[in-house]
């Protein structure tokens, strides 16, 4: 269970870095759509754990090791941006949101079910128990 304070900061954090990587990621990392989901923090407050859902790119997780070769500068402009609201600025470790494609691949193993009609010759409701009449 987080602390109000690791739940102020995660928000902070997400809140920044969200606008640093709408904003002044672009000369690191070209049109590349990243939105940080979920931030998770440590109870000293040391280490954020970022998961990122990235779009527009191929292969996610070589481009995820591209952010990771990027820590310290997007850790100094995080640092630059809430230096005045934190006593230390946490280490940042991304780790790549793969909800949405998990959601997707679901939406598509959903929609290749059939369900048969009641009027089908071949239907035998107790083979369905959950079925009403």
């Amino acid at each position: 269970m987080e602390s109000v304070r690791q739940q102020k900061v995660a928000r902070l954090i997400q809140k920044e870095m969200a606008d640093i990587f709408l904003k002044e990621s672009r000369m690191l990392f070209g049109n590349v759509f990243i939105s940080i989901t979920t931030v998770r923090m440590s109870p000293d407050l040391s280490v954020a754990k970022l998961y990122l859902s990235i779009m527009l790119v191929e292969d996610k997780k070589s481009f995820l090791k591209q952010i990771q070769t990027e820590i310290k500068p997007l850790r100094k402009l995080l640092g630059d941006r809430i230096r005045k609201q934190v006593r230390i600025i946490p280490e940042i470790i991304f780790y790549l949101d793969d909800n949405v494609d998990y959601a997707n691949h679901m939406d598509d193993v959903i929609s290749k079910i059939t369900i048969p009609k009641k009027e089908d010759e071949n239907f035998d409701p107790k083979q369905y128990p959950g079925l009403k009449d």
